[in-house]
This record gives structure tokens, C-alpha cells and sequence, in this order.
């Protein structure tokens, strides 16, 4: 007996888990007080940042999500004026994940027009998440 209470406890906590990563798949969350907030230099990278934003995305080569990812960063950038949307291959930049605390592909960072990190999604977001955030975080976007 007491083993199918061990077995039926195991498995609760499994799906427990699985229904949290869902929930939290694509969703994203600030990053942490705003004068500590983290900069990325995309000019290091040869990619020319956005006026207003940039949609950064961390992709890998077996990552099917990304594709979806990227796709739905290019509609939001081709949307809103000012925005880019910039790939970059986790697996050639490893600094850069290291740095970033990369745990996941895709993981989409949100950049102000200084390059500050603003916002951050592991997993495939939605064009209107990304669309809520953008408005969130980066009031200018409205005008």
C-alpha cells in the first residue's frame, strides 16, 4: 500500500511541474530593478539595434520552437515602428548564454534603445505577448 502512495504522490508532483513549465512557457518576466538592469551591445554582434526596441533571440539549430519564434519576431518588428528583431546562435555565442544565464532556446530578451535588457521569455511567446510587453516596458512605443 504505502507504495502506491509513494507512486501516486510521484506523479501528482509530475504533473504539477508539467502544468507550471506550460503556464510559464513564453510568458514573460521583468528583469530586475531598473538601475540594475543588464546591457547587451548588439554592435559587438554586427547587428544594428532598434530606435525604439530590439526583439533578441537566443536559437539553436534543433530547436523547433524557434522557428515559430522567429517568425512571430519578425511580424512584431515589421508591426511596430523602430523595432528589430536580431537571431542569435546560442551554440557560437556561449559567452553570451553564459552571461545572460541562457537555460533554454528560445529565449527572447527585450532591449530598450539603449540596450538595456528590459524583459525576458524562455519558450516560444505569442505575437501578443510580445506585443503587451513591448507596450508594458517601453511606454514610448505608443506614440
Amino acid at each position: 500500500m504505502f507504495e502506491y502512495i509513494v507512486l501516486a504522490s510521484a506523479l501528482l508532483l509530475a504533473v504539477a511541474a508539467a502544468l507550471v513549465m506550460k503556464w510559464r512557457n513564453g510568458r514573460f518576466a521583468s528583469v530586475s530593478a531598473p538601475d540594475d538592469r543588464p546591457r547587451l551591445d548588439l554592435a559587438l554582434l554586427n547587428e544594428a539595434p532598434g530606435e525604439r526596441a530590439s526583439l533578441v533571440q537566443f536559437s539553436s539549430a534543433f530547436c523547433a520552437p524557434c522557428r515559430t519564434t522567429r517568425v512571430v519576431l519578425k511580424q512584431v518588428a515589421e508591426l511596430v515602428p523602430g523595432v528589430v528583431a536580431v537571431e542569435i546562435d546560442a551554440e557560437s555565442h556561449l559567452e553570451l548564454v553564459r552571461e545572460f544565464q541562457i537555460m533554454r532556446t528560445p529565449t527572447v530578451l527585450i532591449l530598450d534603445s539603449e540596450g538595456v535588457i528590459v524583459s525576458r521569455a524562455s519558450g516560444a511567446p505569442t505575437k501578443e505577448q510580445v506585443l503587451e510587453t513591448l507596450a508594458k516596458n517601453l511606454p514610448n512605443l505608443n506614440k
